[in-house]
C-alpha cells in the first residue's frame, strides 16, 4: 500500500488493485466481474468456478488492510445481468457478510445493464447507483470525456506494457490524467485497474483510454513495484493544447 496524491488529497494504492480514500474511509474497486467463469460455462467454455470467491477474498483482505468502513464499486460488478443470481452458496455468504460489515455501494456499468437492482440488493446487499459524487469527486464506471471535475472510473482494465532491461513487463495499472503537461501523481482524473480475478486488460496508452481522459495536460500509468509507486508517461499534450 503506497501513498498517492490525487485531487489535492492523499490516497493509497494497493497492490491488490484497489484504491483507499482515508478521508472517507472508503475502499474503491473497479470491474469485479463476479461470476465470469460461470458465464463462460453457460456458453460452453469451462473454467474453474472459483473466480468470485478469489475476488471477494481479496476485497475482504483489502478491507482488513485499510480499515475501510465503506466500499464503492465502479461498475461491471458482475460479468452479466444474471451474475448475482448464479452465485454459489459459499460466495453468496461471503458477499452478504461483506455488505453487512461495511457501507457498500454498487455503481453500475455496461455489464450490469439489464440487472434487476432490487433483486441484487435483496440477494447481495448494499445499495445501487448509476454514479455518485462524494466530496466533490465523481465516481462512475466510464470516464466522461470533457469532465472538468475530479473523477474516478474503471471500465478499460488498463495494463502497463513496457520493456525494461530487455524484460517485458505487463501488469494491471492505474491511469492518471493531470491538468499540467508536467504530469506527476497529483492528477485530477483516474482510471482504476480491473479488480476481478479473470479480467483481461487493455494497454494503458490505447487511444480509447487517452481519448476518454481528455482534456488533459499529461497522462501516466501508475504501478507499485517493491513498495514504491512508479509512474510511466503515456501521453503529453502539445504546449498549445495543455488543459
Amino acid at each position: 500500500m503506497v501513498p498517492l496524491s490525487f485531487a489535492g488529497e492523499e490516497w493509497f494504492l494497493l497492490e491488490d488493485r484497489a484504491l483507499y480514500w482515508p478521508r472517507e474511509r472508503a475502499l474503491l474497486v473497479a470491474d469485479l466481474h463476479l461470476e465470469q467463469a460461470s458465464f463462460f460455462a453457460v456458453h460452453g467454455q469451462m473454467l474453474p468456478p472459483y473466480d468470485s470467491r478469489e475476488t471477494l477474498e481479496r476485497v475482504a483482505r483489502a478491507i482488513r488492510q485499510t480499515g475501510a468502513r465503506r466500499v464503492i464499486t465502479l461498475g461491471d460488478n458482475f460479468h452479466d445481468a444474471k451474475g448475482c443470481e448464479r452465485l454459489d452458496e459459499h460466495s453468496r455468504g461471503m458477499l452478504a457478510a461483506l455488505t453487512r460489515a461495511v457501507d457498500w455501494t454498487w455503481i453500475t456499468g455496461n455489464h450490469d445493464n439489464g440487472a434487476d437492482d432490487a433483486a441484487m440488493q435483496a440477494i447481495c446487499g448494499g445499495s445501487v447507483a448509476p454514479e455518485l459524487e462524494v466530496g466533490g469527486i465523481m465516481l462512475r464506471h466510464i470516464a466522461r470525456r470533457g469532465e472538468k471535475r475530479p473523477e474516478l472510473s474503471g471500465h478499460f482494465h488498463p495494463r502497463l506494457q513496457i520493456t525494461l532491461q530487455r524484460r517485458p513487463i505487463r501488469r494491471p495499472c492505474a491511469v492518471i490524467a493531470a491538468r499540467e503537461r508536467g504530469g506527476g501523481s497529483d492528477g485530477h482524473r483516474m482510471i482504476l485497474p480491473a479488480f476481478g480475478a479473470l479480467t483481461a486488460g487493455m494497454p494503458a496508452d490505447d487511444p480509447a483510454i487517452l481519448k476518454a481522459l481528455q482534456p488533459a495536460g499529461a497522462i501516466s500509468a501508475a504501478v507499485i513495484a517493491k513498495g514504491r509507486l512508479l509512474q510511466f508517461p503515456m501521453w503529453k499534450a502539445p504546449k498549445s493544447e495543455a488543459a
